[in-house]
C-alpha cells in the first residue's frame, strides 16, 4: 500500500526537506547536527530505540502533513531512508 499526501501536504524543496528532517532528528535525540547524516543508522549511529523512531514518524507526519504507513516506516533503518521516503511523498 502506497502512502499519499493529506491535502494539506506541504510541498518542500529536496534541500529544505534534508536540512528540515536532520534538524527534527537531531533536535528529537539530543544529538549534536554533524551526527545526523543520510547514512547513519537510527538505532546503531544514533542509538534511536523503537519507540522513539515510532515517535519521529509522528513528528514527521505532523511536520510535512502527510501520513506514513507502518509498512513505509518499518523500512527507515537510516536517516535518508527517511529522507527518500519523504522526498517521494513531495514529489522533489
Amino acid at each position: 500500500m502506497q502512502t499519499k499526501p493529506d491535502a494539506g501536504f506541504r510541498r518542500p524543496t529536496n534541500e529544505d526537506l534534508n536540512d528540515r528532517v536532520k534538524g527534527i532528528i537531531a533536535t528529537y535525540l539530543d544529538l549534536p547536527r554533524e551526527l545526523v547524516v543520510e547514512e547513519a543508522s537510527l538505532s546503531h549511529d544514533l542509538c534511536a530505540d523503537s519507540l522513539e523512531i515510532t515517535e519521529l514518524v509522528m513528528v514527521f507526519e505532523e511536520e510535512f502533513g502527510c501520513k506514513i504507513g507502518d509498512d513505509a516506516a518499518d523500512r527507515f533503518l537510516t536517516v535518508g531512508d527517511i529522507v527518500r521516503h519523504l522526498q517521494s511523498l513531495a514529489g522533489v
